[in-house]
């Protein structure tokens, strides 16, 4: 290896892999607000497909996936993980169009925690799923700016979410590396194709647009995915599961700061809670059980 070659990773290796972590999760957050604030100009479907053209075409310019030796059960899996990969960000930006993005995140975070505590199979998670159940509760007493749509589709979201832990395992035993979330990646453009175009139309042929949506493609994907791999390979899972439980809050802030989405203090404690919940299951489950942001980009 060259001098030239290996200097990135050494700068890079200087990094606190807590900071790669948390960069990533503002790089995501970050990147969905950007997507919000064009919904007025363009579709939410019609986002998401673009988030998913670019980055499939990102991902499989890394990757470089050798699609020609898969076998049909490879493809099968690599489909359904497309699936849920286009489930949870459709349904996750619907709910951005109709309800304030932390709340969104918050609800959505549901579905991994929920997973994370079915695979544990302890009576002492329970704690967790209480924990959590009051912060939804606590959105109940504050439903300034929610909608049972938007909740719904958070919901669906979270869902999706599980689905694409689950996925992602049995993808990674067989397509390696970014290969998986590459085609992924590719399955979920080529699918919403159809709706996104029809409901875009014209607004898709605008340079700037294209130009924000290849953005949100690299900050809600590329950028954080390379970094959390980079992050996975100096830290322990269950600690970078722990700094994911961030999530909810790091998108309020977001949302905050570029889309003026100010939350009451109930929710912010229903935040608090859901956080909570996530972190106690983390900690509280087995190596083997802990279904985290980690086991959809690596497995």
């Amino acid at each position: 290896m060259s001098v030239a070659e290996s200097s990135p990773n050494r700068a890079v290796d200087r990094i606190p892999a807590t900071w790669l972590v948390v960069t990533s999760i503002l790089s995501v957050q970050v990147g969905a607000a950007i997507a919000k604030h064009l919904f007025g100009t363009i579709p939410a479907t019609s986002m998401v497909w673009l988030r998913l053209v670019s980055s499939a075409v990102v991902l499989l310019a890394l990757a470089r996936p050798r699609l020609t030796t898969r076998s049909g059960r490879d493809w099968v899996v690599a489909l359904l993980f497309g699936v849920m990969l286009l489930g949870m960000n459709w349904s996750i930006y619907q709910s951005f169009a109709r309800i304030p993005l932390g709340m969104a995140v918050t609800l959505e975070f549901l579905g991994p925690l929920t997973l994370s505590v079915v695979l544990s199979r302890r009576s002492s998670d329970l704690v967790w799923v209480g924990l959590a159940a009051v912060g939804v509760g606590l959105l109940g007493f504050t439903p300034h700016g929610l909608t049972w749509v938007g909740v719904g589709f958070a919901l669906a979201a979270g869902a999706f979410w599980a689905g694409y832990i689950v996925l992602a395992e049995r993808t990674g035993r067989t397509w390696p590396g970014l290969t998986g979330l590459a085609v992924a990646s590719l399955v979920g453009a080529v699918v919403l194709a159809g709706p996104a175009i029809a409901e875009g139309g014209s607004a898709l042929l605008d340079p700037a647009v294209i130009g924000i949506g290849l953005a949100v493609g690299l900050l809600s994907s590329v950028i954080p995915y390379s970094l959390e791999l980079m992050a996975l390979r100096r830290m322990n899972r269950r600690v970078f599961s722990v700094l994911m439980s961030l999530e909810p809050a790091a998108a309020a802030l977001a949302a905050m700061v570029l889309l003026r989405e100010w939350l009451a203090p109930l929710q912010w404690l229903a935040i608090a809670c859901v956080i909570g919940a996530s972190v106690g299951a983390t900690r509280a489950a087995r190596p083997a059980a802990v279904p985290t942001e980690a086991q959809r980009l690596t497995d």
